[in-house]
């Protein structure tokens, strides 16, 4: 497409570009005449700079200003032009970094991923070559590790994360609460985003890291530090949330003799697979390891690409009734491996705690019983499951 076309397009899409800016003057002219070539629909945001920007930004007079008297963050420059943007009546916004790495003739990249899909509600990262020449080693780094918990928590494989050029559907953005102001809004955003239903895609585009005019504002303490508190959170809220938000959903949507065969036992995993997953959450389930028991059913699920839903349902056999009854076959598990006996009774074990006198026993006995339960309900899931899959076969061959 040529630059007459974008022009047209990004009218008709009623796409914006936002550009927020702090301190780099010496590129943000460059960034902004370059974005001039594809569209006229710009929204800079002057966090509180302190250079020659606002100076800089009174060369174009005809391009929407945001001046902010001090530096806030990035997430609150975007907050602040996603909102005069959907005032302004654009449905969408692309958004690119003032210091110069990125390349405004990758603007048709997401016009014309924009204009291929299939949903409205799309949300587009450009994906940038974190392997080439020059990328410093402080950024690879940081991405692997914020695309690594964005899968974590959304379940979504993405190449590169923390790209600042992007499309935004603005409408489904402005309807969230955001809390964050600095680099880690990018996170939040995105992630919030697809809990939401909104589809999130890489697009390839180009990268510039030319130190010599680039001024990073990244503070690798201090934001790692906010973006890892942010992450801790994202992922309480997955387990204990989202997930089961999610599950319930389907359930609802499904009804349970479709939701049980669909989502439960997952038709389309193998019945070694489903046992492995039985296998697992009993094991987790009867482990010492109160309190934690969800967190790492799930995190164990998702690294052993098991079913979740089996794992984490299995888990549940150390419910709060179940409790006395799994200490007191610990317990007693644990006397019989070691070759020891000890005369109190179940009562005397929950009510005055003379299982902390014997504590090595409790914790020999509980992964033992963990791992033969694990064994035994595993096998015996896999002969089931096995039989069930048997029959559903003959069954359409009939």
């Amino acid at each position: 497409m040529n630059v007459a076309t974008i022009h047209t397009k990004l009218r008709q899409l009623k796409c914006c570009v936002i550009i927020p800016t702090y301190n780099n003057h010496k590129t943000l002219k460059k960034v902004i005449d370059g974005v001039l070539d594809y569209t006229n629909d710009i929204i800079v945001v002057n966090d509180g700079a302190t250079d020659e920007t606002p100076d800089i930004l009174k060369g174009f007079p005809k391009i929407e200003q945001i001046h902010l008297s001090k530096n806030v963050g990035k997430g609150n420059a975007l907050r602040l032009g996603f909102k005069k943007a959907s005032a302004l009546g654009f449905h969408y916004a692309i958004t690119i970094d003032s210091d110069g790495q990125h390349f405004p003739n990758d603007i048709p990249v997401f016009v014309e991923a924009l204009e291929s899909s299939e949903t409205e509600n799309l949300l587009l990262i450009g994906a940038r070559n974190m392997k080439q020449e020059g990328v410093p080693g402080k950024s690879s780094f940081g991405n692997n590790f914020s695309n690594f918990w964005f899968w974590f928590e959304t379940g979504i494989s993405l190449e590169d994360t923390q790209s600042g050029f992007r499309l935004y559907p603005l409408r489904e953005i402005n309807q969230r609460n955001y809390y964050t102001k600095k680099f880690e809004f990018e996170i939040e955003v995105i992630v919030k985003a697809a809990w939401n239903g909104t589809e999130v895609k890489n697009v390839p585009i180009k990268v510039l890291y030319d130190e010599t005019e680039r001024v990073s504002h990244f503070r690798p303490f201090k934001d790692f530090t906010r973006i890892s508190i942010l992450n801790i959170w994202f992922v309480l809220m997955t387990i204990f949330v989202i997930k089961p938000r999610d599950l319930y959903r389907k359930y609802k949507k499904k009804g349970l003799r479709r939701f049980i065969m669909e989502d439960f036992l997952g038709n389309d995993d193998s019945p070694r697979k489903k046992a492995m997953s039985i296998a697992l959450g009993v094991f987790t389930g009867l482990s010492p390891f109160w309190g934690f028991h969800t967190i790492i059913v799930i995190f164990l699920a998702i690294l052993l690409k098991l079913n979740k839903a089996i794992a984490f349902t299995f888990s549940n056999v150390s419910l709060p009734p179940f409790i006395p009854f799994v200490l007191y076959a610990s317990s007693k598990m644990g006397q019989f491996v070691l070759g020891i006996e000890y005369s109190y009774t179940m009562e005397e074990m929950t009510e005055n705690f003379e299982l902390l006198k014997h504590l090595e026993t409790y914790i020999v006995g509980s992964f033992s019983l963990a791992i033969l339960s694990a064994v035994v309900l595993g096998s015996l899931g896999y002969l089931i499951l096995t039989i069930i899959s048997k029959k559903q076969i003959a069954l359409q061959h009939e």
